[in-house]
C-alpha cells in the first residue's frame, strides 16, 4: 500500500527570523498547508548542539511558534509544535545512531562548516544532529521533505539510514524513502551587505538582513543602504549575474511580487537602482510589517503559545507512539 503524503519540517528556535527564512520556509509551509498533511516542528533539540541561554531559548521557542502563526499556518490543519516535547525524537535518534556509520556522518560538510578548524571542541550533539533530523523524519514516516541546498545532504541521509533500517530489519518498504521539496522558483535570499553570503542572523550587521519583526522605518534604512552597484541596472540577465548584490536585490524584488525575473529585469533595464530599491522597500513593508505586528501581538500572550505548542505535541505523539511501538518490535525491544 502506498504511503499517504505526509510533509515534516523543521525551523531551528534560534531568535530573529529574517526574510531568508520567510521566502524560503514559512511562505512555502503555508502553500503546502493547502495540499497535504504537514507536521511543522520548532527543532529546540536541535538548536542546544551550541550551547543556548536558557531563558533566550525559550523565548525563542514561542518567537518561532508565533511566527509561523503569524504568516498563515493554521493549527488546526498542520501539528504545530516543539520537537523535545515529543520524546520519541530522542528515543528513535539513538536507535538510528546504532544504524548510521561513522563513515556517513564525517561526509556531512555542515558539521565541518559550524565545528571549524577546532573540530576537537565541538558538541558530540553537533556531529551526531543529522542523524536526530533523520529521526524528526522518519519517526513520523515522512514522504516529503521541504530543504534547501545547505540541508539536502542531511537528507540524503536520512533516505540512507531509512533503506538500511528496512535491510537490516527485513522490513522492505516501512520507513518511506523521503523525498526532497526543492521550490523551484525560490531564489536563495542573500545579504544584503554581501550578495556572495547568504542572509543569516548570525552575521553581525543587523543591516546585513530583514527580520520579519522590522518596522517600516527599519525596513526603508536597510534597503537604502543595501549595497548594489554604481552603475545603472543592466539589460540581460548574464550581466545582472556578474553583480552579485544587484541581482539579489532584483530576486528579492521578484520573489515578493510574484514577478518573474525577466520581467522585472525588462522593467528596470536602464534604471538606476535607487529605482528598483524604493519599489522593493514599498512592497517590503506591505508584505512584512503586518507580519511583524502579529508576532508581537502574539508574543504578549504566552498562555496561547504554550496551549498551542500543547495540542501540536499530543497530536504529534500520538503518530510517534503508533510508529514506536512498531520500531521498538522490529529492533528487539521490550
Amino acid at each position: 500500500m502506498k504511503n499517504k503524503k505526509l510533509v515534516f519540517s523543521g525551523v531551528q528556535p534560534t531568535g530573529n527570523l529574517h526574510l531568508g527564512n520567510y521566502l524560503g520556509a514559512l511562505k512555502n509551509f503555508l502553500a503546502l498547508q493547502k495540499e497535504t498533511d504537514c507536521i511543522y516542528c520548532v527543532v529546540d533539540l536541535h538548536a542546544i548542539t551550541i550551547f543556548q541561554n536558557p531563558k533566550e531559548l525559550k523565548n525563542n521557542i514561542l518567537e518561532t511558534t508565533a511566527s509561523f502563526l503569524a504568516t498563515g499556518i493554521d493549527p488546526n490543519k498542520s501539528i504545530i509544535f516543539n520537537q523535545s516535547s515529543v520524546s520519541g525524537h530522542a528515543e528513535l535518534a539513538w536507535i538510528l545512531n546504532c544504524v548510521s556509520r561513522i563513515g556517513w556522518l564525517n561526509r556531512m560538510t555542515q558539521f565541518k562548516d559550524k565545528a571549524g578548524k577546532d573540530k576537537e571542541k565541538a558538541s558530540v550533539g553537533l556531529y551526531i544532529y543529522p542523524n536526530l533530523m533523520a529521526a524528526d523524519i522518519l519517526l513520523y514516516k515522512s514522504t516529503h521533505v521541504p530543504v534547501g541546498a545547505d540541508q539536502k545532504q542531511h537528507l540524503e541521509l536520512s533516505r540512507d539510514i531509512a533503506q538500511k533500517f528496512n535491510n537490516d530489519f527485513n522490513c522492505a518498504g516501512f520507513f518511506p524513502i523521503p523525498e526532497p521539496l526543492i521550490p523551484k522558483n525560490i531564489s536563495r535570499v542573500m545579504s544584503l551587505r554581501d550578495g556572495l553570503k547568504k542572509m543569516s542572523k548570525s552575521e553581525e550587521s543587523d543591516y546585513s538582513r530583514i527580520n520579519l519583526k522590522d518596522n517600516a522605518e527599519d525596513i526603508i534604512k536597510k534597503i537604502k543602504k543595501a549595497k548594489s552597484d554604481s552603475e545603472p541596472i543592466p539589460d540581460n540577465l548574464k550581466m545582472l549575474e556578474q553583480k552579485p548584490e544587484a541581482m539579489n536585490l532584483l530576486n528579492i524584488y521578484s520573489e515578493i511580487s510574484k514577478t518573474s525575473l525577466e520581467k522585472v529585469l525588462n522593467e528596470m533595464a536602464g534604471k538606476e537602482y535607487s529605482d528598483i530599491k524604493k519599489k522593493l522597500a514599498d512592497i517590503l513593508v506591505s508584505e512584512i510589517c503586518p507580519v511583524g505586528k502579529e508576532i508581537n501581538k502574539l508574543m504578549k500572550d504566552e498562555t496561547y503559545l504554550l496551549q498551542i505548542l500543547k495540542k501540536g505535541s499530543e497530536k504529534a505523539n500520538i503518530k510517534a507512539e503508533e510508529n514506536l511501538k512498531i520500531i521498538r518490535e522490529k529492533v528487539g525491544l521490550i
